[in-house]
């Protein structure tokens, strides 16, 4: 009699359901609640701290084995936790490389605010390029994708060679503005030359005219203006943006279209860094409202006049359909890439 030796096993049953994670980092920790709490899920633990001699320090609480983990973080200032931009990304490079040694699936850096954006080349002898540095920063620590919203320059995508996702503010502050009931007539304002591909769409989408202002920069964050091309004179000019730091040359902006016969002034921005002495001039200005989104947090001493509109929406629209590898373009009907 031949004994019938068991066979040997031909396969191993496994669970192929993804699992999607959301993490925050401390410079973004309120909108990456919100995004995950569209996304119906909990926002995941982690503890995230800064030791005594200023070194980041971050370990997941939880095992996130096998997961799509998205990091929220801009690498941007967040005075309450005191944190200052470098902070911010070297602690999101330590969660990226912390994720990479708990084996996660993809690794997807959410950055509302890319840091450094505004240094994309070279504009004098000896300059570094910055935003291609930090592009560089994050591949080499080991992230598989980039999700951000209205790069300050189109190039900094081209500085990656990971997939980067491009994402624009544009719809919601449109439909916000189409959503008021203005008495004057609109006119979008382009700040300088390089904005009015951005001011035209912009108007386009609202069904209106648009203007652009010729300046000079004499010096770094030093802006002169100088005229407006195209006609504000009794209508409620609309300075659009894709940031508001310093606030100088924005409020110039709106003192030379109040000159040219604006009848008031409103500025848009998608990202509203506010840094320095910003509030103290906006408040003092001829600008009557202005509207930002979240993906800076807002230092607690803001002026009354700015409203904060959320992209909550719309970053967990973009994550869900990066998770499902469905399309991105398809939310901004292929818009998202026009600079």
């Amino acid at each position: 009699m031949i004994e019938e030796r068991p066979q040997a096993a031909t396969g191993i049953d496994h669970d192929y359901t993804k699992k999607m994670m959301v993490f925050g980092g401390r410079c973004s920790m309120d909108l990456a609640a919100k995004v995950a709490g569209k996304l119906d899920l909990d926002l995941g633990q982690a503890t995230l701290t800064t030791f005594a001699n200023g070194e980041v320090y971050c370990r997941y609480e939880e095992s996130i084995r096998g997961a799509d983990v998205f990091l929220v973080q801009s690498t941007c200032a967040n005075e309450q936790e005191g944190m200052t931009p470098n902070d911010a990304l070297m602690e999101l490079l330590t969660m990226i490389d912390a994720a990479q040694g708990a084996s996660a699936h993809r690794i997807i850096a959410v950055l509302p605010w890319y840091g450094y954006a505004r240094q994309d080349k070279k504009s004098a002898p000896r300059e570094p390029i910055s935003a291609r540095i930090v592009a560089k920063c994050l591949e080499a620590v080991g992230v598989d994708r980039v999700l951000t919203m209205d790069l300050h320059a189109g190039q900094v995508q081209g500085f990656f060679h990971v997939p980067v996702d491009h994402m624009t503010a544009m719809p919601m502050l449109t439909q916000w503005f189409a959503d008021q009931e203005m008495k004057d007539e609109l006119v979008i304002v382009s700040p300088d030359a390089g904005r009015v591909k951005t001011a035209r769409n912009f108007a386009r989408r609202i069904g209106t005219h648009w203007a652009v202002m010729e300046k000079e920069r004499p010096a770094q964050q030093v802006a002169e203006i100088g005229y407006v091309v195209g006609d504000v004179k009794g209508k409620t000019a609309v300075l659009v943006d894709d940031m508001i730091d310093t606030a100088g040359t924005l409020c110039a902006a709106a003192q030379t279209v109040i000159d040219e016969g604006a009848a008031r002034v409103i500025a848009c921005a998608t990202h509203g860094v506010f840094s320095g002495p910003a509030f103290e001039r906006l408040e003092n200005s001829a600008i009557e409202r202005i509207v930002v989104t979240d993906t800076l947090p807002l230092r607690p001493d803001a002026p009354d006049n700015i409203t904060v509109l959320s992209t909550a929406s719309t970053f967990a629209d973009s994550i869900r359909r990066i998770f499902t590898d469905d399309s991105v373009s398809e939310i901004f009907a292929g818009e998202n890439q026009l600079f």
